[in-house]
Parts: structure tokens; C-alpha cells; sequence
């Protein structure tokens, strides 16, 4: 059972990193990629601020986890959800959010910024990565785990399929996949697309231990879910199965396939946080 006041605590970050979120949209000049960055918040607050081993202080530590966002489009929720960790500055990643030669750019850049763990962007490449980073661990007798937060439309890619096979070969019990389900493509529900149903039996088809979170978006579960991975010492790879709601939060982005890239204008910006603060207010009377 989650404890009520870290819940509280991590819904307050959220809230909070939303907020940020839909100031910095409204200020910046080009379009962000709202839609997913609203339906991972929970997850990416959680992981940064109550289940991972990392911190400012902990760069360079061999023992700290490690993190890959192989949904790189969803940079800025990352970067918003670590200032609040003391990673950065928010008031830089809004000023220089995008622009050439900003560290902060729409996908993450590790040469720009080197607490990051990798760079990402092209989709389907994030858990390779983490089968390497998971299987160098194991083979040096460390304890840490590697985190790899996709998306569930990235995993239409066959290399992700390989991955999960070879996760499980190797026995990499340090290795956590968490995918956002949101159901939602670029331009279409997922399932009109490409039928990924039954999604959690795929991964168990791999030899996968499979959490299913049945809402995302609910704090108290997200929690719940983080805290009962097994030990890095276990012999099986690990995924969260995250059901969420694309642009969660803001009424007029919930579900609506042109929000996965947009921009706010003052109007908009006021509605959002007038969403935010009453679906915040109600998430906590409910807790």
C-alpha cells in the first residue's frame, strides 16, 4: 500500500509539472509535444522523484540507475520533471527551449547535456540500448537498474521485439520497460492502425514479468506498481504496462489525435491551468 503523504507529495510535483508544462508551450514560438508529455507525467514524476537512485549529486556514481526516455519526443516533460529535482534551471529550458544550439532541444542530446544517459529520438532504439546498459551491469556485479520509458506506438518496431527476446535470454532482472499506453499515434488511435492487442499477453510471451497499471494517471497506482519491481538480483526483466489518457489534464487535449503536437495561445494557456488546478483538486479529495 502506497503511503498517502508520498502520494500527495508526487501529485503536488505533477501538478506542478504540468503547469510548467503549458506555460512554457504557451511561450515558445514553434510547436511542443504535448499530448504524450500529458499522458507520461505521473510515471516520469514518480521515476525522478520517489523510485529512481539518482540525483544531481549522484552524476558520475556508477551505482546511480539509469534512464532512457525512448520516446524522445517527450524531451521536455523530462527535463521539466528533472528541474524540479535540481537538474536545471526551468526559466533556461523556457527561454532556450528549441532553438539552435539550446541543451535543451526537442530531443534529448547527451553531448549537451551529459547527466543524461542517452540520446534518443529515433523510435524502437531505447530498449537495445537498455539491454546493453542492463547487461554490462550484470556481468560487473552492480545493483542498478535501467529504466527505458517508451511509447506503445514505438513498439510496433520489431527492435524492440528482439530486445524483450534478448532481455530475457540474459536474464537481465535489472532491466524495468515502462510503456505509455496511451492508444494514440501521430495521426491515429493506435488500434486503427496496427492491432497490438492483447499487449500485456505479448510481453509474457517473451518471458517478461508484467505489471499492468489499469490508470496511468492515477498516482496512488503508479506508485504502487514502481515499488513491487522485483530486486535488480531477479532473473527476469520487467514491464509496467502504464494505461494513460494522451493530453491528460486539459479538457480540450484529452484524446484529440491533433494534440500530440501543438502550441497554446494565452487564451488556451488559461483554460489549461483552469483544468488543471480542478482535476488536481479533485484527484486529492479522492486519495
Amino acid at each position: 500500500m502506497a503511503d498517502k503523504k508520498e502520494v500527495l507529495r508526487l501529485m503536488d510535483l505533477a501538478y506542478q509539472a504540468r503547469q510548467n508544462l503549458c506555460k512554457m508551450c504557451c511561450s515558445y514560438s514553434g510547436n511542443v509535444h504535448m499530448g504524450g508529455d500529458m499522458s507520461m507525467m505521473e510515471v516520469l514524476t514518480t521515476l525522478f522523484h520517489h523510485t529512481m537512485n539518482v540525483s544531481p549529486e549522484l552524476q558520475g556514481d556508477p551505482e546511480r540507475d539509469r534512464f532512457i526516455l525512448s520516446k524522445g519526443h517527450g524531451a521536455v516533460c523530462m527535463y521539466i520533471v528533472m528541474a524540479l529535482k535540481g537538474f536545471f534551471d526551468y526559466d533556461e529550458i523556457c527561454s532556450t527551449y528549441g532553438e539552435v544550439g539550446s541543451k535543451f532541444g526537442q530531443h534529448p542530446c547527451k553531448t549537451r547535456l551529459p547527466m543524461l544517459d542517452v540520446s534518443t529520438g529515433s523510435l524502437g532504439h531505447g530498449l537495445p540500448i537498455g539491454v546493453g546498459l542492463a547487461a554490462s551491469a550484470k556481468q560487473r556485479g552492480q545493483k542498478h537498474r535501467v529504466f527505458v520509458m517508451m511509447g506503445d506506438g514505438e513498439t510496433c518496431e520489431g527492435s524492440v521485439w528482439e530486445a524483450a527476446m534478448a532481455g530475457r535470454a540474459l536474464h537481465l532482472g535489472n532491466l524495468v520497460g515502462i510503456v505509455d499506453r496511451n492508444r494514440q499515434l501521430m495521426t491515429s488511435f493506435s488500434e486503427d492502425s496496427i492491432l497490438l492487442e492483447p499487449y500485456a499477453d505479448k510481453w509474457r510471451a517473451f518471458g517478461w514479468n508484467v505489471i499492468e497499471v489499469e490508470d496511468g494517471n492515477d498516482m496512488k497506482q503508479v506508485v504502487e506498481a514502481l515499488d513491487s519491481i522485483p530486486d535488480s538480483s531477479s532473473d527476469i526483466p520487467t514491464v509496467i504496462i502504464s494505461n494513460t489518457v494522451k493530453g491528460k489534464g486539459v479538457s480540450f487535449m484529452e484524446k484529440q489525435i491533433k494534440w500530440h503536437c501543438g502550441s497554446l495561445t494565452k487564451d488556451d494557456l488559461q483554460t489549461a491551468l483552469s483544468d488543471l488546478e480542478a482535476a488536481y483538486e479533485k484527484q486529492r479529495k479522492e486519495l
